[in-house]
């Protein structure tokens, strides 16, 4: 605890945080535009966004309803004014003699928005009401990034570490404050409010990850304010936010292609008729030859939003999407690696994914007063994981397996450095089906005579598991003789309740609490027994488990520009149905993933040129289930309750407005740092081979990350993005081994720096946009990750061309 307290003595006793610090430019910046933001009802509108049109100047609200642009030279002007809510409007404005033209807008109009669930409300620029760590990457940001993998924006959060699989972010690794990133478990992962999982509860890997290229937002959310959500609540809450309906007519076609064949062609259109809004978005998505990687994927999204009466609207989210990949379990092995030139070698030629999913739900709002909301969502949707991988054969005496194809990789003469092919399949088929309703009850109420708004909510939701093994007798073919068989079926019940209280103006607490119950059961219908062989059986397991998940945070806020958040909450994650019931129907009464997590921070903004964020952390896990899962380097079966962890850490961020600092007027230039120091170990005696793990650090959790940008913006449309991106070095196993196996499996994972640049042109009379993004500028070698079976190297440098159409 040593570390909050640090951070709050500093926080609140340097001066750069007081009501009383001036920006040391602003006398010699000319006030050109001020003014107020307000609705037609005249109430004032907090953390609207103002841009002047045709210049690289904007600015936000601030909780008073004002604002203030500098530094324009004497000519017409049009203000763009937008907020969450309201119709966007436009105001010509006029600076002259160099003269305060002092303005007052109004919404009249307001505009309705879809009623989806968001992760965080109230998106002011350092999250006033937002009862801990957050990040939020608006769609201008994204299209700056312009990214390959959506990887490279997830990156653009501290303490969010993102492992690469095959470079292209087709499935997220993403890790948390130094939670293990395999398949982003620990992780809950949303899109518009909805779980994306396969299944939420009983097998949360994230094999389908929601495409960047067409999002316009995402959240973070790493703080207590998340036991709203679930199930998981240990390392915090992403959501991928998808475009809304516009009011007018709008849409684009962006066109990108690169090297190895790469294509990504996204087509929007939007419009709004009568009470009726509509969004559509279709993405392709093709390569043949990125590092080992090829894949062809079709996206395709639709929103309807109905605005049924002045109570209530209901949305409506259709999506379809189809992958097919070369994606692979085998990595190289560290002969392989040392030796060069193999990198991106296809081990495994005839190794395909097949990803298929639909998704379809209803949102709706209803307002039965100003006071009292409804928010319902409800979906369903189906995923499709069929896996064809070939086997192979690794032992430490290099002898060839009986069904050898006569294909070696690697050096036979190092023992363990050489790598059978074997002329066998094995296809691992899965298809989950998921369906949920969740109403959400908000009540702004006066209890105690103080402002508050209460949540009340509950969830209902059932997923299904079909898996089949069908081991092929030839490398490459989809049948073959059924291995396994099985269905999991699952249950959940969520009810939840959080209480904000506004004590003062200044100071915000909330409470609350969350019940989980999922009720899960393994049939397995054929598997292989011990001295038996594969026969057909009826082993039927069923579990149940319940767990309380309470939460506590606050809002401090002693000036307008600067908050100090913290909060303290239960970190919570179900086992995963296969490895709480064992392949023989034995119930291990594995107990749920459980953590005290805390943590402390502040975020401010105390001058035009200058924000900073840093929170301190520490995650104190009871109970964390290690992965052991083949994704993870392990054998493939269930496991055990993992034992006691400690995560601790602190996470920054800053942004330098370096235009506003040195009085730039036509040119805007921001350089923005985020980096993450943790330490995360086993914290009680556990012994694997006779070895005391206790202190060791936990795999892929490295000690630091950091992520760093330069952004340049001209009023000619000009614009370039550096990017480098730095991690420390990281640890494959439990034992902390630095002398890499033959394998590639284990061993450290040295640190490594990737720099990326984007240039862009804007040409507004054309509504066009041109790019060229150049990722790996240095051509960096680096191990990215050593799992699932080997070593993935980082993708070379990199280079695509862009072209973007507005209409």
């Amino acid at each position: 605890m040593r570390i909050f307290a640090i951070l709050f003595l500093v926080a609140v006793n340097n001066p750069v945080f007081s009501n009383d610090n001036l920006d040391n430019n602003s006398e010699e910046k000319a006030l050109v535009i001020s003014g107020k933001v307000k609705n037609n009802d005249g109430e004032i509108i907090p953390f609207a966004n103002i841009m002047v049109i045709g210049t690289v100047k904007g600015t936000y609200t601030n909780i008073d309803g004002s604002f203030e642009i500098y530094d324009l030279p004497d000519g017409e002007y049009t203000l763009k004014i937008s907020a969450v809510g309201y119709k966007t409007f436009t105001r010509n404005v006029v600076v002259s003699g160099g003269q305060m033209s002092e303005v007052e807008l109004v919404f009249e109009e307001i505009g309705v928005e879809m009623p989806q669930i968001d992760v965080i409300a109230n998106k002011d620029r350092v999250f006033s009401r937002v009862p801990g760590s957050v990040t939020f990457i608006d769609k201008r940001e994204i299209q700056t990034v312009n990214p390959l993998s959506g990887n490279e924006v997830l990156r653009r959060s501290p303490g969010v570490h993102v492992v690469d699989e095959e470079g292209l972010g087709m499935r997220v690794n993403i890790g948390i404050r130094g939670l293990d990133p395999d398949r982003s478990r620990s992780v809950l992962v949303l899109e518009d409010g909805v779980p994306v999982a396969l299944a939420p509860y009983g097998e949360p890997e994230m094999y389908y990850t929601p495409a960047m290229d067409r999002m316009a937002g995402v959240e973070i959310l790493k703080g207590s304010g998340q036991i709203l959500f679930g199930p998981q609540t240990i390392g915090g809450v992403v959501n991928y936010i998808t475009a809304n309906p516009p009011q007018e007519e709008e849409g684009s076609v962006f066109v990108q292609g690169g090297q190895g064949g790469f294509f990504s062609g996204l087509v929007n259109y939007g419009n709004t008729f009568g009470n009726t809004g509509i969004h559509v978005n279709l993405l392709r998505k093709t390569a043949n030859n990125i590092g080992p990687t090829e894949f062809d994927i079709t996206d395709f999204n639709t929103k309807f939003l109905f605005n049924l009466n002045d109570k209530s609207e209901l949305g409506v989210k259709l999506g379809v999407y189809n992958e097919v990949s070369n994606s692979t379990y085998i990595g190289i092995n560290q002969v392989m690696y040392d030796r060069g030139g193999e990198d991106f070698t296809r081990l495994a030629p005839d190794d395909q994914l097949d990803v298929r999913r639909y998704s379809l739900s209803f949102s709706h709002k209803y307002r039965f007063n100003k006071n009292v909301r409804l928010r319902t969502i409800a979906y369903g949707y189906t995923t499709t994981r069929n896996w064809n991988r070939q086997d192979f054969a690794i032992n430490n005496d290099n002898t060839p397996p009986a069904n050898w194809t006569g294909v070696v990789w690697g050096d036979r003469e190092v023992p363990g450095g050489a790598i059978f092919m074997r002329d066998g399949t094995g296809n691992r088929n899965r298809q989950f089906e998921v369906a949920g309703v969740e109403p959400r009850l908000e009540i702004d109420h006066k209890l105690f005579n103080t402002q508050n708004e209460l949540i009340v909510g509950t969830r209902l939701l059932y997923e299904r598991a079909f898996e089949q093994r069908v081991n092929g007798t030839k490398a490459g073919v989809n049948s073959g003789n059924l291995v396994e068989d099985e269905v999991r079926t699952g249950h959940a019940l969520a009810a939840y309740v959080q209480n904000k209280m506004m004590i003062t103006s200044k100071f915000d607490f909330n409470a609350g609490v969350r019940f989980e119950s999922f009720d899960y059961e393994r049939d397995i219908r054929r598997r292989s027994f011990p001295g038996v062989g594969v026969r057909d059986t009826t082993l039927i397991a069923e579990n149940v488990i319940n767990e309380i998940i309470p939460g506590v945070g606050l809002n401090f806020r002693p000036a307008t520009t600067f908050n100090i958040f913290g909060g303290v909450h239960k970190g919570y994650a179900p086992p995963r149905t296969k490895d709480a019931i064992t392949a023989l129907g034995d119930v291990l009464d594995l107990d749920a993933e459980s953590s005290v997590n805390y943590e402390l921070g502040f975020r401010t903004e105390p001058t035009r040129w200058l924000f900073l964020e840093a929170t301190g952390f520490v995650m104190n896990f009871s109970n964390q289930v290690i992965p052991v899962a083949e994704s993870a380097g392990g054998v493939g079966f269930g496991l055990v309750n993992g034992g006691a962890t400690l995560n601790r850490g602190v996470e920054t961020a800053a942004v330098f407005d370096l235009s506003n600092l040195f009085g730039m007027s036509r040119v805007s230039l921001t350089y923005d740092v985020n980096a993450t120091f943790l330490r995360a170990t086993y914290s009680e005696d556990r012994f694997i081979d006779g070895v005391n793990i206790n202190g060791n650090r936990t795999p892929y959790a490295p000690n630091w990350f950091l992520n760093s940008a330069l952004t340049l913006r001209t009023e000619g449309g000009f614009g370039l993005r550096l990017v480098g991106n730095f991690v420390g070095e990281q640890f494959g196993d439990e034992l902390n081994t630095v002398a890499a196996s033959p394998n590639g499996r284990i061993g450290l994972v040295p640190a490594y720096r990737v720099f990326d640049a984007v240039f862009s042109y804007d040409v507004e009379k054309w509504n066009s946009r041109f790019n060229l993004s150049i990722k790996n500028l240095t051509d960096e070698r680096y191990i990215a990750t050593r799992r699932p079976q080997g070593i993935r190297v980082g993708i070379p440098r990199f280079i695509t061309a862009g072209y973007e159409f507005r209409f």
